[in-house]
Order: structure tokens, then sequence, then C-alpha cells
């Protein structure tokens, strides 16, 4: 978060989206289904990798604000997380 490669809340997010700048998207699993189809939607039309993952707890606990959509812009930090999401 401090070093400037997040980006977080739905409208920054998807004005991102379009903008090509993110390179991963993880929306939480207790975000409505509203927010998950519009940005997976999104994420999918512009071909950016989406995971439906997580739950605003853990969110808050990675990076210290409790968000339910986040956007990755850095692709060797978006390369690592999916890394580890895929296990």
């Amino acid at each position: 978060m401090r070093a400037g490669k997040l980006i977080t809340g739905e409208d920054l997010t998807i004005n991102e989206i379009r903008r090509n700048k993110v390179k991963l998207v993880i929306v939480t699993t207790d975000a409505s289904e509203n927010t998950q189809k519009k940005v997976s939607d999104k994420s999918k039309y512009y071909q950016t990798t989406c995971f439906v993952e997580f739950t605003q707890g853990e969110i808050l606990g990675a990076i210290g604000k409790p968000r339910k959509v986040i956007g990755i812009l850095d692709q060797g930090f978006a390369n690592k997380i999916m890394t580890l999401i895929k296990g």
C-alpha cells in the first residue's frame, strides 16, 4: 500500500481497469453480488485477471484498510500474489 502499487475501492479500480493500468483485481467474497459481477465483467472485458477471494477482514489484515475491491498496479507484485493464491 505504501509503495503506491495498490488502488482500493470499486470506482477507482474500475477506472484504472479501463485505462489498462491494473494487472490483478481482488474482490472479496463478502462483496455484494452486484459488485462482484460488475468488477469481474469489467476485468474480463479488459483482459485483467480477477480473483474473488478472501474476506474483507483478511484484506483489512493485509493492507490495514477495510476494502472489498483491490487493484494491483505492478506486474511483478501481481505475479507473486497470483502464485501465492494458486498455491
